[in-house]
């Protein structure tokens, strides 16, 4: 399973950022007086009782932005939640209950997902009575704290981890339902390759842009194996998304992505890559979804240019998508459409491998002695070990000595080995750098070398 996300929600104001910095250790997110100042959503792994999660801080539910960019906040407050696996629903203890705190509680009670009800600001025993007021809201019991003190900080991670859903190791013999969105920008063929799928028109298949206006999802089986394909609105720029129906249908097919295991990214081979195409790359990469590139249409054009151009030219165009296969097929015929949904079913079953610490340690330690990170104002920078925390993405975290050491380069070479070595080669991977706490005692550094003589004491994330 992936690792848990946990959404610090509410109306401006309250301290969001503020225990989103609290919780992790350092300062991360802006904090600042001034109403709106997060607008894109800020994560950070943390570790609670050797646990792992992801706190995620979002901007101010009900806040109309002063650029103008009230849409794009609220787009970002609503992928959040979305992702959430438990919600901090964060109220201001000096203020008390005002009416966009009974908005947030609206729109909290539609998703249906846990809460924790938080009340900042509550400085001293002297307050706690003060919070009740926050009991009429309907979430319970409210934890009681203040970022300003340092107050009750272990009670907050205590009530997290009861709320987190339960760890457990995923059984790799029962394969589950996968789950493939199809994307793409308008009247690349689609619907057809998926009425070409189940042999029968479920989908409205039309010559006119723009026919599915809505994420559908359609089940069917194949090789006796189960498949949901989720059937998406063809998207356009930004700048042309002019009704309703194409703001959300926009917000659709990004919440698709989301919820889909594979991405099928469709392409039609007699046009050119456009901005849109970039757009959905930005949105499959944001979410670490594996992903394959279709281009579809290819018995209108495969005897003007042979595959290898058309390859290229994807290649150089989503350089950081290096990894991602690339599928030529005729969605109107079904060629070569089931080996597409084979490959597909190997990329699930990549996002969803494990490999084992020892394994991971004895292939990073060759990576490290071939290749030694470079110095870092004058000091060496070492992994001790590293361990795999989730999956889907596979999600590596390695402990070092200080995390800045580590360029950006030297990084995508560990990635690199990663991806040639171990099972995750075709699908994205999640890699964390931890600096090693104090109370760690493991003495298993990857270079060979001695911690206690030339390493420093470290903090704790």
């Amino acid at each position: 399973m992936s690792v848990p996300k946990i959404a610090i929600v509410g109306r401006p104001n309250v301290g969001k950022s503020s225990i989103f910095n609290w919780l992790a250790g350092k300062r991360i997110a802006i904090v600042d007086d001034y109403s709106g100042v997060t607008r894109d959503r800020l994560t950070r792994m943390i570790e609670i009782d050797e646990r792992f999660c992801e706190i995620v801080d979002t901007g101010g539910i009900g806040i109309k932005d002063s650029d103008d960019l009230t849409d794009d906040v609220e787009q970002q407050i609503a992928y959040g939640i979305d992702q959430a696996d438990l919600l901090l629903f964060v109220v201001d203890t000096l203020t008390g209950v005002v009416p966009l705190d009974e908005e947030v509680t609206r729109r909290l009670r539609q998703v249906k997902k846990p809460v924790l009800l938080v009340a900042n600001k509550t400085d001293s025993t002297k307050r706690d009575s003060e919070a009740d007021e926050f009991y009429k809201l309907g979430f319970g019991d409210v934890i009681r704290i203040s970022v300003k003190a340092d107050r009750n900080k272990g009670e907050l991670l205590e009530a997290i981890l009861e709320k987190l859903p339960p760890a457990f190791e995923e059984s790799m013999d029962e394969e589950p339902e996968m789950k493939i969105a199809i994307v793409g920008r308008r009247n690349v063929g689609k619907s057809t390759f998926i009425n070409t799928l189940l042999d029968e028109d479920r989908m409205i298949v039309s010559e006119v842009p723009g026919t599915t206006r809505d994420s559908v999802d359609i089940r069917f089986e194949m090789d006796g194996k189960p498949f949901v394909a989720i059937d998406t609105p063809g998207l356009r720029r930004r700048v042309a998304v002019r009704t309703d129906l194409d703001f959300y249908g926009m917000r659709r097919a990004e919440r698709s992505i989301r919820q889909a295991d594979v991405v099928l990214l469709f392409f039609d081979a007699s046009e050119p890559i456009s901005r849109v195409d970039k757009q959905l790359c930005s949105f499959i990469m944001a979410d670490y979804k594996p992903c394959i590139f279709v281009v579809n249409k290819w018995d209108l054009y495969s005897g003007k240019v042979a595959t290898e151009e058309w390859s290229t030219y994807l290649r150089d165009t989503f350089g950081s998508m290096w990894h991602v296969p690339i599928a030529f097929i005729t969605g109107q015929t079904g060629k070569n459409a089931k080996t597409l949904l084979n490959h597909a079913q190997m990329l699930f079953k990549q996002s969803r491998s494990r490999v084992s610490t020892s394994q991971l340690n004895a292939l990073l330690k060759q990576a490290l002695q071939y290749y030694p990170p470079p110095l870092h104002k004058n000091k060496r920078p070492k992994i001790f070990y590293a361990t795999q925390v989730a999956t889907q993405p596979p999600t590596i975290m390695m402990v070092c000595n200080y995390t800045d050491g580590f360029t950006s380069s030297y990084r995508r070479y560990l990635m690199g080995v990663l991806r040639d070595q171990l099972e995750f080669g075709e699908v994205p991977i999640k890699m964390f750098m931890q600096r090693r706490k104090r109370d760690d005692e493991r003495d298993d550094r990857l270079d060979g070398g001695d911690r206690h003589k030339d390493e420093s004491p470290v903090e704790p994330v």
